[in-house]
């Protein structure tokens, strides 16, 4: 199994936007005020280690965990550990809910590892796409957002990426479904910091 690699911070895809001062007059983007992103979100992210290799599993995570509090890297504001795509196995859980696959999540949920990240003072993120599926082929948050949005804030997920695979690109429709899930979050009363990942002419015309 692979071991821990804490080293580094991880980069997610578009974390915030700044506007332009014109006339010398700050114009500033609308944003809920919800004490979130009020830094740069550092830490670990799996995408950038261990991908979706075998090594990605519930016990390399807990064990990534323990080695950035032990390092120091916790005290230096390296806070989030963030699980990115090839969690999700299918849509059995109850009543539909995204299910973790059980030979990496033995309880086939994400609550068990985010309880043992905070029980570390630390904080934890997943991954889904706006899509049908995820860049992986794992099941996506596409008419699913209200109850995936649940979930995640049952589980005590801190931290949300969206991405894009394997969905429209035309700007506006990409746009209304990451309005979707934000929306959602929102919802269920957990501050959830939402991360939007896309590329291209359709994400910044």
């Amino acid at each position: 199994e692979a071991r821990p690699a804490v080293a580094g911070m991880f980069r997610a895809c578009h974390a915030a936007a700044f506007a332009l001062a014109l006339f010398l007059v700050p114009q500033f983007p609308a944003a809920l005020d919800n004490d979130l992103a009020r830094t740069p979100q550092m830490g670990y992210n799996t995408w950038y280690d261990v991908m979706c290799s075998a090594g990605m599993t519930e016990s390399f995570l807990r064990a990534t965990a323990d080695a950035m509090v032990a390092s120091g890297l916790a005290k230096l504001g390296y806070r989030y550990l963030n699980l990115d795509d090839c969690w999700a196995v299918d849509r059995q859980g109850p009543g539909g809910r995204l299910r973790a696959e059980p030979s990496r999540f033995p309880s086939g949920t994400l609550k068990e590892l985010a309880d043992y990240v905070h029980a570390r003072g630390l904080l934890f993120g997943t991954y889904t796409d706006r899509g049908s599926t995820t860049c992986a082929g794992r099941p996506g948050a596409l008419g699913q957002e209200a109850l995936d949005a649940a979930t995640f804030a049952e589980w005590g997920v801190d931290y949300l990426k969206e991405d894009s695979c394997n969905a429209p690109t035309e700007h506006e429709v990409a746009f209304a479904q990451y309005a979707a899930m934000r929306d959602a979050l929102n919802a269920t009363g957990r501050p959830i910091l939402f991360s939007l990942c896309g590329w291209a002419d359709w994400y910044a015309p």
